[in-house]
């Protein structure tokens, strides 16, 4: 199995309550793609960060193999969610990806 790790900074042009509706779409996007896309063993988004923490979202997922995680990143549904609740809000990207 591959874990997929992912740290977001949202943009600095948003309040916190734009900041606060922006994290709640990507949860419910990205969560929601669980039975929808091959391969996911699990996939949590983490909103509520310590003060400590240097980005403002995390995805926190489970795939069955590398090829799952592959197949995941062009998915039209991922791709859809990605486009449309992630990529346009976020100015710093950090990804971490290790087999379990």
């Amino acid at each position: 199995m591959v874990r997929h790790v992912i740290v977001w900074t949202l943009k600095d042009e948003y309040s916190d309550a734009e900041k606060n509706n922006i994290k709640a779409g990507i949860k419910k996007g990205l969560e929601g793609l669980k039975g929808k896309v091959p391969g996911i063993v699990d996939i949590q988004v983490n909103t509520d960060c310590l003060q400590s923490s240097s980005g403002d979202v995390m995805l926190d997922s489970l795939f069955e193999s590398q090829e799952a995680l592959k197949e995941y990143s062009s998915h039209p549904a991922h791709l859809e969610v990605a486009n449309g609740n992630v990529r346009p809000f976020v100015k710093v990207r950090s990804s971490f990806d290790y087999e379990v």
